[in-house]
């Protein structure tokens, strides 16, 4: 391994997404040679396009204990927002095995513990990586409120909210003219509400990440196009990366191309089972009113965010792969759901754009390095929180190159536990 003039180091950071853009500027901080590989170039796939919201009290998993039953009448329901091309189902399987077995209280109370050091903090975690650059005229502070019929579903929803709490979340209850004075947009269908304070949204986030990486490129970082082929390693250590372009020389690399990064992760000794659980949003083009705040749908599973001009709805949960295109259903419920919520608002032309979130079975990012070749670390499998933890998983991935003691425990994150 060739390592520069006082520990400088040249490390290629393997997808241009928001966690991968978090790590290079951090990786640049520490004075490293970094290069940012991507085959489609910054923020153009899932950081494109999200929610748009900074979660910090997104810490309980979708994997609750009860969800093995309601799951089946959930797909049968026309106004379900999740979905499942069968076709694909025998693949699926193995996966949602596993995925299953974390439905119990003691496994849902632990995914929770791991995921807030991640995402607990990160309104402050996007300023301090955005500072007074270009890409910070994109982020807002702001509530987040989660959005029910009455009172009696936000109960039914007791054991999610205690996890919240227990995390140290704290809330305002909100319900009939109060909840209407706080927002006219919300209709009759949703009298209840949770509003929590100190999230955020990035306003644009595609946008965002470009910022972002034009500040990389002004400090002296390079962005490359291209597709990683494989890890190319001499006496255990990384030598280079083989790329559609040809050989990368590198003394360390940062492996951050989400859901696509299962099978490069299997050249490194590890086998998670990640899958492609496909998101869907529909943008709403000149509203007649915006949203005061983001607004978390609790029955439908889906977010109402204020963007720049304009609306993002962006949820849905569907298995399908990462071959097959997107499906009509989902864009539709999104709009149906959407004027049951709000039947005031009107807007101009939509946009529609499905994308692939990283889901790894036991729903925990794995960050940290290759059980076969430490040159290599993971950085992904977000699965729903992927922008708002992006800023800390780039800063606990500089740590570990540095060989510095992060503030967190980064044990949960492990790539051993999928070491094979």
């Amino acid at each position: 391994m060739q390592q520069h003039d006082s520990g400088r180091l040249r490390i290629v950071v393997i997808g241009a997404g928001i966690v991968g853009v978090s790590a290079a500027l951090r990786l640049l901080d520490d004075g490293h040679q970094v290069t940012l590989l991507d085959r489609a170039g910054p923020g153009e796939g899932t950081s494109h396009g999200n929610g748009g919201v900074l979660a910090s009290c997104a810490v309980v998993p979708v994997t609750v204990p009860g969800l093995p039953s309601k799951a089946p009448r959930m797909l049968m329901d026309p106004d379900s927002p999740l979905f499942l091309r069968w076709s694909y189902l025998p693949r699926l399987l193995p996966w949602l095995a596993k995925y299953l077995s974390h439905c119990k209280a003691s496994e849902t109370e632990r995914i929770a513990r791991a995921l807030l050091p991640i995402v607990g903090n990160s309104l402050d975690e996007h300023r301090a990586l955005a500072g007074t650059t270009a890409a910070n005229r994109w982020i807002a502070p702001s509530d987040y409120l989660y959005v029910y019929r009455d009172r009696a579903a936000f109960e039914g929803d007791a054991y999610g909210w205690r996890l919240r709490r227990e995390a140290g979340f704290t809330w305002d209850e909100m319900e009939g003219a109060s909840l209407g004075s706080y927002d006219p947009l919300l209709g009759e269908a949703n009298r209840f509400a949770v509003r929590l304070a100190d999230h955020g949204v990035i306003r644009d986030p595609g946008l965002y990440v470009k910022d972002l990486a034009a500040e990389f490129e002004a400090r002296g970082g390079t962005v490359l196009r291209g597709t990683l082929q494989g890890f190319v390693t001499e006496n255990g250590r990384l030598a280079s990366l083989a790329t559609d372009g040809g050989p990368l020389a590198c003394d360390r690399a940062v492996l951050a191309t989400g859901v696509w990064s299962g099978p490069l992760a299997d050249q490194l000794g590890i086998s998670v089972p990640l899958e492609s659980e496909r998101g869907y949003h529909l943008e709403l083009e000149a509203p007649s009113a915006m949203p005061r705040a983001p607004f978390m749908f609790a029955s439908a599973k889906f977010v109402a965010t204020p963007l720049e001009g304009r609306i993002r709805l962006a949820g849905v949960v569907e298995f399908g792969g990462l071959a097959a295109g997107p499906a009509k259903a989902p864009f539709e419920l999104l709009e149906r759901q959407l004027r049951r919520a709000m039947p005031a608002l009107r807007w101009g032309s939509t946009r529609q754009w499905m994308g692939h979130r990283p889901a790894p079975a036991d729903s925990i990012p794995v960050i940290g390095p290759s059980p076969a070749c430490g040159d290599v670390l993971m950085a992904f499998g977000h699965h729903h929180v992927g922008l708002t933890g992006g800023p800390r998983t780039g800063r606990l991935v500089a740590d570990m190159i540095a060989g510095r003691k992060p503030n967190i425990d980064p044990a949960p994150y492990s790539p051993a536990r999928f070491a094979v």
